[in-house]
């Protein structure tokens, strides 16, 4: 039987969602009263939009047992539909171009997820290799896709929604918060309703649950679909809020490895593990880049901190798989747990 746990309503109204109201105020109120330009351009713009990558591969992996080694291109499906809406249907609203860029990441996912009907594990994970490379391909191959420029690197548009402008670091730092709570409410519901119960199904067993009514075939497809449209979304956030140019060398590979990492690292199956993870990914390099500095002077230049960050990485994650496979959530909830122990205790 599996260890991956999930989340699911088990208190009441005030006490389920007291914390992540509190989280909230603290994001919308005080954090942009105290915040700098770069917290928000260095940490917490790329953060929202990994999280947001992160909690949509959830869905597939953590929930639906289904591995996937292509959410970089889901992403740049995302950024680069959502760009081409924008500039090319006249008085298109921004929000409607990014719903519609995620369905259409969500199409190229029910492609690329349909091996999934055949395929499982490390064959599955290679298959999905095949939509990395064909939507680089493609995005590189056709310079429809960037608008006919020369070097394959575009503006993203303005953030306006009904008028409402989202410029500078705090706006778009609004708007990509805003983004992330309405999805992962949205994401909440999806995973504790029947449809996320049958992702469960089919995760743990898919013979079973084809036994006792489920979908198999039907639930595989809407979980690749899901999951591509909320990391297509999350590409648009990355390029239009956080790297403000659309171009396909923002998600590469490298970029898949990571959502794939946060996931791992943050804890499968947990919509608090996305945020987790993505947090580590994102801080991790900027502590590392400033110890390293600090210790090693400039010996520590740009090359070994890519390779350290590699390096440490890789470790960290042979850690969480062999010691605690339920990753940062889990820890996060002995924690607590021993916490108010010990308030009790004295």
């Amino acid at each position: 039987m599996s260890t991956i746990t999930h989340d699911l309503p088990a208190y009441s109204f005030p006490a389920r969602w007291g914390t992540p109201l509190a989280w909230l105020a603290i994001a919308y109120v005080v954090v942009p009263l105290l915040g700098s330009d770069y917290l928000f351009e260095a940490i917490l713009l790329p953060f929202l939009a990994l999280s947001l990558a992160g909690l949509g591969l959830n869905i597939l992996t953590g929930y639906a047992g289904q591995v996937s080694l292509g959410s970089a291109a889901f992403m740049a499906v995302g950024a680069f539909a959502a760009f081409n809406f924008n500039l090319r249907v006249d008085g298109l609203p921004l929000i409607v171009s990014m719903v519609l860029a995620g369905f259409a990441a969500a199409g190229i996912g029910l492609v690329f997820g349909l091996p999934s009907l055949r395929l499982k594990g490390f064959y599955l994970a290679v298959s999905t290799l095949a939509a990395q490379f064909f939507v680089q391909w493609a995005l590189t191959k056709f310079s429809w896709f960037s608008n006919e420029s020369a070097s394959g690197v575009i503006d993203a548009p303005q953030l306006s929604v009904s008028g409402l402008v989202f410029d500078g670091p705090v706006g778009r730092y609004y708007f990509a918060l805003t983004v992330v709570a309405v999805l992962t409410l949205l994401t909440y519901r999806l995973v504790n309703s029947r449809t996320g119960r049958n992702f469960i199904a089919v995760r743990d067993n898919e013979t079973a649950a084809r036994i006792i009514g489920v979908p198999v075939l039907k639930t595989k497809l809407l979980a690749f679909a899901i999951s591509s449209f909320i990391i297509g979304i999350a590409g648009v956030l990355w390029a239009f809020a956080y790297l403000r140019t659309v171009e396909p060398a923002g998600f590469n590979l490298d970029r898949s490895f990571q959502i794939l990492f946060i996931v791992i690292i943050g804890g499968l199956a947990s919509i608090r593990g996305a945020f987790f993870g993505a947090a580590l990914i994102v801080v991790f390099p900027l502590v590392l880049s400033r110890l390293g500095s600090f210790l090693l002077g400039d010996i520590f230049n740009s090359g070994v901190l890519d390779m350290s960050q590699r390096i440490v990485l890789g470790a960290l994650i042979i850690l969480f798989l062999i010691l605690e496979p339920d990753g940062l959530v889990a820890l996060w909830g002995r924690a607590r747990k021993r916490i108010g122990a010990a308030i009790v205790r004295s």
